[in-house]
């Protein structure tokens, strides 16, 4: 995956989370965020690596991310790693 590809998959995730009214409101109260920070910041890729980081908390999010997406679960993490300078890549 190239950084194109990964913040691709950042705005797709990020879609899916604001269409999720539960998770969308859980995401704006651990960020601190509001619906317009979000806007404003959409194209930030330290905006979107938060997203990654916050849809990666639990598998339910994950697997309803991924399949919103249309991409396999394990490539959320890889835009993660990408989008992070690999920060976070395991190779085990």
């Amino acid at each position: 995956m190239n950084e194109e590809d990964a913040r691709i998959l950042a705005l797709g995730a990020l879609a899916w989370l604001a269409g999720e009214d539960e998770v969308f409101a859980a995401f704006l109260g651990a960020s601190g965020a509001t619906a317009a920070d979000v806007r404003a910041q959409a194209d930030q890729p330290a905006f979107l690596l938060s997203v990654l980081d916050f849809v990666m908390q639990t598998d339910e999010w994950v697997l309803a991310c991924a399949g919103a997406c249309g991409v396999r679960p394990e490539r959320i993490g890889t835009a993660r790693a990408v989008m992070g300078g690999r920060d976070r890549m395991h190779w085990t």
